[in-house]
């Protein structure tokens, strides 16, 4: 093969892969269009709470950190202070089994996904903490 012809093949095929590479990412951002979560490779995704149904008017008997996963070490993403009213995801009447805390005196694994109704901010809630 000619160095001509051998640079001709080689544009192609770097054309291939910047193509497969934009193709991949249409799909990836299609995907986060559609589900509202991003997939990233070596991560796994937070429980996704059942929201079906409600309940509402909940108050915290502490404040709480709003997290990003159902476990401690997650980012907290906002408060629910003690007392305010506001709302948890409520489809399966039960809680979602997640990492270990000791909160408002009690040990646990069980969290709720919700938030205060006085901001746009949700996130998981370990379970002692409400009165359910």
């Amino acid at each position: 093969m000619s160095k001509r012809h051998r640079t001709e093949r080689e544009d192609i095929d770097s054309m291939k892969f910047k193509s497969l590479g934009t193709a991949l990412t249409t799909v990836a951002l299609i995907g986060t269009a559609l589900t509202g979560t991003v997939a990233t490779a070596g991560t796994a995704a937070a429980a996704t709470p059942d929201c079906s149904s409600a309940l509402t008017n909940v108050k915290p008997k502490a404040t709480v950190n709003l997290r990003s996963q159902p476990k401690t070490s997650s980012t907290a993403l906002g408060t629910w202070n003690k007392g305010q009213n506001g709302g948890i995801c409520f489809g399966g009447s039960k809680p979602v089994t997640g990492g270990s805390y000791t909160a408002c005196g009690k040990t646990s694994n069980k969290w709720y996904f919700g938030g205060p109704n006085s901001t746009s901010v949700e996130g998981w809630v370990p379970a002692t903490c409400l009165p359910i």
